[in-house]
């Protein structure tokens, strides 16, 4: 097998036995935007000379040798063992189960030659978006690295910047300031809700709203973030999300409940609920009663 050192200037050096395949196609650079500077049979030789030039050149030095990439590609997160090669990362199951696995990972990390990635909330919605089932194995997926660097290298919404996680991001993720920067207001140092509650009241919404205006002005905000997300505009969705949240609030207040017990009513609900997904929605487990079980008896006999 004939293995290619390949240069793309100003960006990498490395190395692949198939250059169409891994560098044109998976990675997405034309052929007049990289060089070829040797090729050798010899796997080891050509390794070595990558690691020369990374060096000589200034580039990114892999941490492996390519040869050595071919021994052990697996990469541990937290509960889920990872495949990670030059071009894609693998998922140790199907697609359907994906997803699921992935929120298990919030915050876990894994490097790969176009940086490094961390798993969020945007990071899993791009992942499950551009997914692939493995053509060898139907039971793992993959995805393309460079199109995940590049998704995130041009997002302005993103979470992270690819190449060197930010230990900020991190931080964030690990001390759940994303929770705690939702429920403060920027321009003061009130509870959100407090502030949006202050806000309706100095407009005089409490003393001549209407619960039913407030629903209907809920199905709009709703039918906005629906016609969003069918366009894939993520300003419009956060947007229509942030906006029918107000409306949630003043709907609440107005019916004489503050907000905030009516989400810790619900989470003590669904805390304890037990179920699965079933085609994207999760199903709660139904309780089997005696009325249920009689009727399962009459119905089999």
């Amino acid at each position: 097998m004939m293995y290619y050192l390949y240069h793309v200037p100003g960006k990498k050096i490395g190395v692949t036995n198939d250059v169409e395949g891994r560098v044109v196609r998976q990675q997405g650079y034309d052929w007049d935007e990289f060089d070829i500077l040797a090729m050798d049979e010899d796997i080891s030789h050509i390794s070595d000379l990558e690691l020369e030039l990374q060096k000589k050149m200034g580039y990114r030095v892999d941490e492996k040798l390519y040869k050595d990439l071919f021994n052990n590609n697996n990469k541990q997160l937290n509960n889920m063992k990872i495949n990670v090669t030059e071009a894609t990362t693998t998922f140790p199951c199907p697609i359907n189960k994906l997803k699921g696995q992935l929120m298990d990972e919030l915050g876990m990390q894994w490097e790969t030659e176009h940086g490094e990635f961390t798993i969020t909330n945007q990071t899993i919605n791009w992942i499950m978006a551009n997914v692939k089932t493995s053509m060898y194995n139907k039971d793992r997926c993959y995805i393309y690295n460079k199109a995940l660097a590049k998704f995130f290298d041009h997002d302005p919404h993103r979470n992270i910047t690819i190449g060197a996680t930010h230990k900020a991001d991190l931080e964030r993720i690990n001390e759940k300031h994303f929770y705690k920067k939702a429920m403060s207001c920027n321009d003061c140092e009130e509870n959100i809700f407090d502030c949006i509650r202050g806000w309706a009241n100095e407009r005089g919404l409490y003393d001549k709203g209407d619960p039913k205006t407030q629903y209907i002005k809920l199905m709009e905000e709703t039918g906005e973030i629906g016609r969003a997300i069918l366009k894939n505009d993520t300003d419009e969705i956060i947007d229509g999300i942030g906006d029918a949240v107000v409306v949630l609030t003043n709907l609440a207040e107005l019916v004489g409940v503050p907000i905030e017990e009516c989400i810790q009513e619900a989470y003590d609900v669904i805390s304890k609920r037990t179920g699965k997904m079933v085609n994207g929605t999760f199903v709660k487990d139904q309780p089997i009663t005696s009325y249920g079980r009689s009727n399962i008896t009459k119905r089999k006999l």
